[in-house]
């Protein structure tokens, strides 16, 4: 009875949905309300260039405190609830009948009959951070009803809501932009760096044959080169822009939703990022210029494909947006850039013909170790190391470079120059070191480390068997095996043997490691588990005194147990009243 009258209440549930369209004249940008009852200003855009990803969503300013009332932006039912201490936190997942779905992230708290809900699961399954699939007659939400409260939880750097839309089949997020949310915007890009990139040995820019970029001039959607600057170029060549875009009302500066290259008015490659599928989300890394961003920090879109670059955001392009100018005859360049809300910026250019220049034996000598086509696995062994890169990690054949450097006393093991990190991965590779010693009964402490271009390490991890520490990674650089013995920190601050806690409405404990980082913690009160909120922004630990778990006006014990990555321990007792 039970599963038939969820089916009956589902097929009523979408018999209104429609009904409504139909009685309202309503079209498909009209769907959606606002997720919050205030003006809105946009922090971040759909699809923006971030760490190894595109933004999925768009990010809503909460006027810079938490607490604003979010709402489902249209009927639906709960499909998903979701607490992290990173990504998304605190986030809500719906499913509307229109073949769309909502997601609501960093939230705070949320509305108080879900909030219960989800903290007796997190309760049940003994730990803070829970992936939650409510059935689906748990919670029918309507258009405008009130689901939580804006916050800042998980990878949330202030206050906002991350919102996104997506199409139900496949969980595609599209861009929020193409529908009526009473967002304005009339301004147009800017574009301001263009990148040329010789695609062979032999192509000279201005007659060299490095990358050449330059700062461009130009206002309200137009843009040329500097005065007095010719651009020539023999062989085959790419391009590259940087760009960004601006909102009305307000200062942040947002990604961008289109490119297209025209070459003597010949459409020669288009890009749009109206839609993108998760899967794919990483090959932002072969579509943006990834040494510049690791170098200069400077974002740079190529206009050109990589062969290995299988995004489905490119629309179309000839030759993978490359063109051999070697033809001695002048080129028109245009490339034409689009906001969401369809403003465009134009750059226009000529590249003229030079000499052909041939690079000296000396020049094109190869100092690499080997070359690795991307279309296969590769490896790579060496005195003590091993490399291993499976077929589709790379975007085109790598020259791989290779060499290694000792520092006495300080590492188990030389430090391993694998290749640089300049280039990067869509999956990730096994690297495995030999450590020239292991101290007696610590193997399971040994761990591979990468050294930053200051020598500072970060924990890549690994694992120790048959004499090696092997570690999946996804990128390379400078890597040595290091050793972790040292317990995580526990710092309870004003929470001291006996206090009095009375008044108080919070526990807050910081915990940190040196160098594997933390895995695992778990918080008793009174011999129960006890709900411990983790924010490892700031490494902090926060238990909410919770009348209906523990009885208030008395004595109580707390326990405490943090392990690292290497599983060293460290636990903390205390008595306190409240």
């Amino acid at each position: 009875m039970g599963i038939i009258m969820a089916r009956w209440r589902r097929l009523l549930f979408n018999s209104m949905f429609f009904i409504n369209i139909i009685a309202n004249g309503q079209t498909e940008k009209n769907l959606f309300i606002s997720p919050l009852k205030i003006p809105l200003s946009l922090s971040a855009s759909f699809g923006e260039l971030r760490a190894d990803h595109y933004h999925s969503g768009i990010d809503i300013k909460t006027q810079g405190v938490i607490g604003k009332e979010v709402v489902a932006a249209d009927d639906g039912f709960v499909y998903l609830l979701l607490v992290s201490p990173v990504g998304f936190g605190r986030a809500i997942f719906i499913r509307h009948p229109s073949g769309y779905s909502t997601v609501y992230g960093h939230l705070d708290r949320y509305a108080p009959e879900i909030e219960a809900y989800v903290k007796t699961r997190q309760y049940e399954n003994k730990s803070f951070a829970v992936t939650i699939y409510p059935p689906e007659d748990k919670f029918h939400i309507a258009k405008g009803e009130i689901i939580g409260f804006s916050g800042n939880s998980g990878g949330s750097s202030g206050p906002h809501l991350h919102f996104e839309i997506r199409k139900s089949d496949g969980e595609k997020p599209v861009n929020p932009l193409l529908f009526n949310l009473g967002i304005e915007d009339n301004l147009k890009p800017v574009i301001e760096r263009l990148a040329i990139y010789p695609a062979s040995g032999n192509t000279t820019i201005n007659g060299r044959t490095g990358k050449l970029y330059l700062n461009l001039t130009g206002a309200d959607g137009n843009y040329s080169l500097p005065d007095n600057t010719e651009l020539k170029i023999n062989g085959t060549a790419g391009f590259g822009i940087t760009s960004y875009d601006y909102m009305n009302n307000t200062a942040n500066r947002f990604g961008i939703n289109s490119i297209e290259l025209q070459i003597d008015s010949v459409p020669w490659f288009t890009y749009n990022i109206n839609e993108f599928s998760f899967y794919e989300t990483r090959y932002i890394n072969a579509h943006i210029d990834y040494e510049a961003l690791q170098r200069n920090n400077v974002e740079i879109e190529k206009t050109f494909v990589l062969p290995n670059d299988k995004l489905s955001l490119y629309k179309s392009f000839m030759n993978n947006g490359l063109y051999d100018f070697n033809d001695s005859k002048i080129h028109y360049i245009k490339i034409i850039v689009k906001d969401g809300s369809n403003n465009k910026a134009v750059l226009s250019f000529y590249v003229k013909p030079s000499q052909l220049i041939i690079a000296s034996a000396k020049e094109r000598q190869d100092s690499t170790k080997s070359i690795m086509p991307f279309g296969k696995s590769n490896s790579f062994i060496s005195d003590g190391v091993r490399v291993n890169i499976p077929s589709g990690a790379l975007y085109d054949t790598l020259h791989f470079t290779y060499s290694k450097s000792r520092v006495n006393g300080r590492f188990f093991s030389s430090i391993y120059h694998i290749h640089n990190r300049f280039t990067p991965l869509q999956k990730a590779y096994s690297l495995s070191i030999k450590p020239d010693s292991i101290p007696s009964g610590k193997a399971s402490k040994l761990l591979i480390v990468q050294l930053d271009d200051n020598k500072k390490i970060s924990a890549s991890g690994g694992v120790f068997s048959n004499g090696y520490i092997t570690a999946d990674l996804l990128s390379f650089g400078d890597f040595t095996v290091s050793i972790d013995t040292v317990p995580p920190i526990i710092s309870a601050v004003g929470l001291i043997p006996g206090a009095n806690l009375t008044e108080k409405k919070e526990i807050r404990i910081k915990i940190n490691d040196d160098l594997s980082g933390i895995k695992t913690y778990t918080g008793l009160i009174d011999g129960k588990w006890a709900l411990f909120e983790y924010d490892p922004r700031v490494d902090i630990l926060v238990y909410k005194f919770d009348p209906d778990r523990i009885t208030k006006g008395s004595k109580h014990k707390l326990y405490l147990k943090v392990t690292d990555n290497c599983d060293n321990a460290s636990i903390y007792n205390c008595d306190f009243t409240w």
